[in-house]
């Protein structure tokens, strides 16, 4: 019997095929999700891996085993699905590991209107009943079989894009874009189709082994070729995108990267006036940026943990209308809530477009403070470790501490963040100040508690 606890993580299924993820598995993986959420109607899409179709299908087939009507809608990117999931009001499943190695897949779930599955809100129940039918054999359902058709969003989600963020006036702009052989090769021609915009494409061909570097943004490593690419033509500005195509990473028309807390602040600044003012979520390591360009703009900034869930939870429960994580996550509550990088970049060209500065000029205004970036320090004992940073803290009268997401320390001219990795024995540590040289005196003062 397989080890689902290795597989069905916080909010989604990642495991290799067909060594941990296999057509049986995920058959059964369907059956209970259509179980588990009711979900007599659903929607299904898949990424560009080799096991990405048959997975989808055999998901298909375990659901509407159970009763559901299933609609898949092929090749799509994550945000494609939950924009499918809104439209259609309806529960869906995407197959897609993001930016893991073409041996990986997974599935991302959520309720109908693109609500989440996480572990407490079906996922866990999902893993108890396929654990149980693994031990005593599916039962018959008490359903009749559903349905299996198919049906393409890909020019409907793209047309709806465009109706929340309007770029016809925009001055025309050079693009370089790179899909890392992902799903933005899918996604992004139609988008832009129509636009002033220029495109050159980078890696647009879809390949699930990429060829050319890991589908991840998030490692600069992943960066040179576009960084090169901009320099080379004279673009006004990059983007890359994750292996799903639900992150957008951006670089400015000297190649340089622009931090994902600037473009929280600023697509926060336009989401604010577009809506006269409100609240805007921001995760406990965006920069402090985010919350004062939030306020400037009249709205009203509110502090979560890291994670899609807790963003989407407090996106519900304050009626927000924009949420920003640091690792390039954006949310928009006119896209039910969901993630969507494609209308974070979208909001970015619209603001190049609509002013004739450069975008490093534009960004400079929400990029205030120096950052160390996440650092990552492999441990034996992280809550010992994390206890002797909090002990080496916590009488002096300059600072403040909270527990909201591990331990975060706050001075007036700097603060720091300390969080365990939920899958690996690692302490990730994100430092923020006024000066440079304030950044790394902190950076250096912590590194040498948590690696002693």
């Amino acid at each position: 019997m397989p080890d689902l606890s290795q597989i069905i993580k916080a909010y989604d299924v990642r495991g290799v095929v067909p060594d941990q993820l296999d057509e049986e598995l995920v058959a059964l993986l369907g059956a209970a999700f259509a179980e588990i959420t009711d979900a007599r109607p659903l929607v299904v899409g898949h990424d560009m891996r080799p096991s990405s179709p048959d997975l989808a299908a055999s998901f298909a087939r375990g659901a509407a085993a159970r009763g559901a009507d299933v609609t898949l809608i092929g090749l799509c990117s994550t945000d494609q699905l939950y924009f499918a999931s809104g439209l259609l009001d309806r529960p869906g499943a995407m197959f897609t590991a993001s930016h893991n190695p073409a041996r990986y897949n997974g599935i991302k779930l959520c309720r109908a209107g693109a609500a989440p599955v996480g572990q407490d809100t079906g996922l866990g129940e999902i893993r108890a009943l396929v654990e149980r039918w693994l031990r005593d054999g599916l039962p018959p359902s008490a359903a009749a079989p559903g349905t299996v058709g198919a049906r393409d969003v890909l020019a409907d989600y793209a047309a709806h894009l465009r109706t929340l963020v309007d770029l016809t006036g925009i001055r025309p702009l050079r693009l370089v874009v790179d899909a890392g052989n992902g799903m933005g090769g899918h996604t992004v021609p139609s988008v832009l189709a129509g636009l002033p915009v220029d495109l050159d494409p980078l890696y647009f061909e879809l390949d699930g082994t990429f060829p050319n570097h890991e589908a991840n943004p998030l490692d600069p490593a992943n960066l040179v070729d576009l960084q090169h690419r901009v320099r080379e033509t004279g673009a006004d500005l990059g983007l890359a995108f994750d292996g799903d195509a639900d992150r957008c990473f951006v670089v400015d028309e000297r190649g340089e990267p622009v931090s994902p807390s600037a473009i929280t602040a600023l697509v926060a600044s336009r989401e604010l006036a577009k809506h006269g003012g409100g609240t805007v979520i921001h995760n406990c390591i965006t920069s402090r940026s985010v919350p004062e360009v939030v306020r400037e703009a009249g709205g009203t900034p509110v502090r979560t943990r890291v994670g899609h869930s807790f963003i989407k939870e407090e996106m519900a429960e304050h009626g927000a209308i924009f949420g920003g994580e640091h690792s390039a996550h954006y949310y928009f509550r006119d896209f039910w809530n969901a993630d969507t990088g494609m209308l974070a970049a979208l909001h970015v060209l619209a603001a190049l477009g609509e002013q004739d500065g450069p975008l490093s000029r534009l960004v400079a205004a929400y990029d205030r403070y120096a950052a160390s970036g996440e650092i990552n320090s492999l441990v034996d004992d992280q809550p010992g470790r994390a206890a002797a940073v909090e002990a080496a803290y916590a009488e002096r009268d300059d600072v403040t501490l909270d527990h909201l997401d591990g331990l975060t320390v706050t001075a007036p001219d700097w603060w720091f963040n300390l969080r365990p990795s939920n899958t690996e024995p690692l302490l990730r540590l994100n430092v923020e100040a006024r000066s440079a040289a304030t950044c790394a005196t902190v950076r250096d003062e912590v590194l040498a508690i948590v690696r002693a």
